[in-house]
């Protein structure tokens, strides 16, 4: 009986080699267990669609640089002014916006790279055009435009005397009715840039619904 005790305990594994066994296994499960997770990951996100969205919700930005003896077109009216914006099209700082909401609103490229500035096609190019084109997109993806809001930044002109105008035109090129349009003016109390009339900016959220 001691004999084979001893014998039995000789051939048993030592501590360090029972560390090494249980590393080595607990290695090959954590392996085993991160290939798996990777595997039901793929899967699960292979097997995901795109969302039927009820609301979709769209933010856009734009800036423009101001300079002398340009035209100013904002929201496809000419505004009196002695500077304009320097751009590759006509350079409609809230036209451009209005793009970029309703395009992100859709997850789709933004105005950048539909309409590139290094496409002679669109120098010189009425922003109408791609509003046109934002909103083909937005209906051909089953949604119209629910409301928009509207904030221009810069310190002169006023735009007071301007601003029914420039909705009657948002209105006509996007379709909706005087109520779901709303645009706002604001200086940038003669900080930076625009403070100082050397630029002017835009922000614009829309939401848009399912037709």
């Amino acid at each position: 009986m001691f004999y084979d005790g001893v014998e039995s305990f000789a051939r048993s594994p030592s501590r360090v080699e029972l560390s090494r066994r249980v590393s080595r296994a607990a290695r090959g499960t954590i392996c085993c267990a991160s290939t798996t997770t990777v595997e039901v990951e793929t899967g699960r996100t292979a097997s995901i669609s795109a969302p039927v969205l009820p609301f979709r919700v769209g933010h856009g930005f734009d800036l423009h640089r101001l300079e002398p003896g340009l035209p100013l077109t904002i929201g496809g009216i000419d505004i009196p002014h002695d500077r304009g914006c320097e751009a590759h099209s006509d350079g409609d700082v809230l036209l451009h916006c209005v793009v970029d909401a309703i395009l992100g609103a859709l997850s789709l490229p933004d105005i950048g790279q539909l309409f590139p500035d290094t496409d002679p096609r669109w120098r010189g190019a009425a922003s109408s055009v791609f509003v046109k084109e934002a909103v083909k997109r937005m209906h051909e993806a089953g949604y119209e435009l629910g409301n928009l809001d509207a904030t221009l930044i810069l310190q002169r002109p006023k735009l007071s005397p301007h601003k029914e105008e420039i909705r009657a035109n948002l209105c006509s090129l996007l379709g909706v009715h005087p109520s779901v349009i709303n645009i706002k003016a604001k200086t940038h109390e003669k900080v930076d840039s625009l403070g100082e009339n050397r630029s002017i900016a835009a922000h614009t959220v829309v939401l848009l619904m399912r037709r």
